[in-house]
Order: structure tokens, then sequence, then C-alpha cells
């Protein structure tokens, strides 16, 4: 759950859409969302099915990744659709799941996700990361907003709402899904699993502030608010949620995930044995009533990012950047983004369309 991207957010930053040249029906808004909890309003993008009618785009395309098309500021097709609410990795951004985001809206949903303050590329440092009550704010936020303001509240069925989380954004998902962490397990996991990457971010000293690396003092995550980390941040509104390589996976409570009341669907990126235990996700969906479990295999934790570009690898060296974001893993990333989005499409057709 570390952040991931910080030293190419520069590189990123202002970067959010190119001419697009052949027609494509997903439309995608930019909105801004009122937050009472934050400082400042939420920067949100919308996907959705569309009459195709407005400005050709690509979102998310960027020296490092490839794009997905869409049709900016579109009309909205006629009809009532489900929700499904992206949480995005730390270090990352809404755009980064358009990919995702993308299929689901040709899919049928309506698909929203904000850019989270003091997680998000350019704006992060470790103290902000285990505030894990803050995004689960964000997208209830994002949710009372579409469902009370046109023109999405006509376009959105209410009574159909999932949430897509990855990475931290897993942990969000997780906890609008029932599941509650312990501060103590979550220390101890850092003391066990000292090399593991959120553990060496919170000690690493630096963090990102307008797009600048910034200093920072080494943080102690003993010094983090209990109460409100040990919280229930459960949404009744959400009535599915599905789950990709969940940060605080060792931290959560049996009793918690066990009262789960909801379909979920967990995902882990790799094969038995390749998995970091700090997402390991299978004994939680053997605990969650009403769960199911899936690993996709000679994939890692960076597969769930978008298509990197033919040179990004390299570039990514040549400025430094230490994560393997842009790696070969035995297969090439559409090809396990086809694999992921039949699993995320059909588990969200079962849960929300299916008619329960």
């Amino acid at each position: 759950m570390r952040p991931t991207l910080h030293l190419v957010a520069l590189v990123l930053a202002g970067i959010g859409s190119s001419p697009l040249l052949a027609a494509d029906p997903v439309g995608v808004r930019k909105i801004s969302v009122v937050s009472p909890e934050r400082d400042r309003a939420l920067a949100v993008t919308v996907w959705y099915p569309s009459k195709g009618d407005g400005e050709k785009t690509f979102i998310g395309d960027n020296r490092i990744f490839e794009g997905s098309p869409a049709s900016k500021n579109a009309s909205l097709e006629s009809g009532r659709f489900p929700l499904v609410l992206l949480s995005h990795g730390s270090g990352s951004r809404a755009e980064g799941m358009t990919w995702i985001a993308t299929k689901l809206a040709e899919a049928g949903f309506i698909v929203a996700g904000p850019n989270h303050p003091g997680t998000t590329s350019g704006d992060s440092t470790p103290a902000a990361t285990p505030k894990i009550w803050e995004r689960t704010q964000d997208l209830s936020d994002v949710i009372t907003a579409l469902t009370g303001e046109a023109p999405w509240k006509t376009a959105i069925d209410a009574e159909h709402i999932g949430v897509l989380g990855f990475s931290l954004g897993g942990s969000t998902a997780t906890e609008l899904a029932g599941a509650r962490a312990d501060l103590d397990a979550y220390k101890r996991y850092c003391d066990d699993y000292p090399a593991m990457m959120d553990c060496t971010w919170f000690r690493g000293g630096r963090g990102f502030a307008d797009g600048e690396q910034v200093a920072v003092e080494t943080f102690a995550l003993e010094t983090v608010d209990r109460t409100r980390f040990e919280r229930s941040n459960r949404d009744p509104r959400i009535t599915a949620a599905v789950i990709v390589d969940p940060g605080l996976a060792m931290a959560f409570t049996a009793a918690s995930v066990s009262a789960i009341d909801i379909p979920v669907t967990f995902i882990n990126l790799g094969g038995a044995g390749k998995i970091p235990a700090a997402v390991y996700a299978r004994p939680l969906a053997s605990q969650a009533p009403d769960a199911a479990y899936a690993q996709v295999e000679n994939a890692d934790h960076f597969s769930f990012l978008p298509v990197c570009k033919p040179d990004a690898a390299e570039f990514l060296k040549s400025i430094g950047e230490q994560d393997p974001i842009c790696d070969e893993t035995g297969r090439q990333r559409a090809e396990i983004h086809r694999e992921l989005t039949g699993l995320i499409v059909t588990a969200f057709d079962k849960a929300l369309k299916s008619g329960d």
C-alpha cells in the first residue's frame, strides 16, 4: 500500500487527455465534490454510458501510461444504472484506473473515482497514509453528491452501489464493506515485515506536496489516532465490493470481516507463494460469509496500473524510479487486464444487476 509513482509525479502533473481520432461511447466528466471533512473539494472523475456526442479524448494518457478513449462531457444515455465507486492506490490517482472504469461503463455502470487528498500522486505523506477514515468518507461524500444532484440522481440506481478498490484503495473498500482495523495488529505487521513497501514508506522521511518531494519526519504508527483508525466506516448504501490486493490485509479483525453482510470478491495479483503478505487476501475471503477469491497468475502488484508505453520502463529507470512499475511479469499487462476485467465486471453484474 506504499505510494507508487511519486518520482514520476512531475512528469504526469497536468496531463489528463489528448485528442482521439475514433469515436467511443463511454462518457467522462470531471466534477468537484464538496467534502465537509476535507480542507478542499474532491476532484472526481465520472465515467458513464453515453450518447457519444462529446469531445473525443484519451483519459489517463501520459509519458508513462497508455490512456483509454472516452467522450468528454457527452450526454448521459437514457436509463438507470448501478453506481461503482473507485478508490485508487496510494500515490496514484483515479485516472490510473481508467482502463477498468471504461470497461465498467461499457458494461452499463456509472463509475466515479475521487483523487484522495494526502495519498494521491504528488500529494502524499506517510502521516496521511493510515488515515483510511478520510478515504472512506471521500467515497461516502461522492455517493451523497451523485445520488442527490442532477444529472446523476435520475441516472443512478441508488439501490445498487458497488465499490472497487486497489491496494490502499482495497483497504478503503474493505472498510466500507464493514471490516475494521486493529492498530496494534498493524504495528505488529510492520515489526514482523519491516521490508514491506508501506513499512519502509513510514520510515523513509520523505513525502510529496504540490508535485515536489519534501522531507518529513519518520512516521511512527503509534501516533495514529486509534479511535478513528479502529472505528467502523461501513456505508450501508454500498451493496457489493471488489477488492484487489488490499493493504491492511493483516490488520483487519476476524470478527468484523466475519460480519460483512454484502457480496465481496477478493482478487490477488500473483500466483501461490508470490503474493506479498501485506495484501494476501485469501484469509479474508475465507472469513467473509459471502466472499469469492481469485488469483491472477503471472502478475504482480503493479499489474493493476495502466498499460505502459513501449519505452516507459527505460524512462523510469532514467529518472531514478526504483519500483518495477513497468517491468514484465511473464504476461503482457493488457492480457492481465482482460482477465481482471472479466472477474470484476462479472462480480458486479451478479451483485448489482441480478435483481436481488
